[in-house]
């Protein structure tokens, strides 16, 4: 299980335990943080799960794929660390993980 940080654009934080093999999305969800929609329930084909990851924790959350990196070119402004929640998994690597939300979902 890892702690992950959930920041909304408003500056409201949330420290979540979230268990290992779930998602991020999954985590947010669950624990009715608002900002993470999830619509699509995690097949990444929606992009109502976006989040801006911290900067240190960028190497530990890898790369989106290509579909991925698709639907965040159509998100309101993506970042250089943007991902989509539902594609990265929960794992004691990301144990402290930081991620932002934006102002609006897709």
């Amino acid at each position: 299980m890892a702690t992950i940080t959930y920041i909304e654009h408003s500056g409201e934080t949330h420290k979540i335990h979230v268990e290992n093999g779930k998602t991020l999305m999954q985590g947010a969800v669950d624990n009715l943080i608002e900002g993470i929609l999830g619509d699509c329930g995690g097949c990444c084909n929606c992009a109502t799960c976006h989040v801006m990851v911290d900067d240190a924790w960028v190497s530990k959350t890898g790369s989106p794929s290509e579909q991925e990196s698709e639907l965040l070119d159509a998100v309101p402004e993506p970042t250089e660390t943007s991902r989509l929640g539902c594609q990265i998994i929960v794992s004691d690597d990301l144990d402290g993980l930081i991620v932002r939300l934006p102002e609006e979902q897709f």
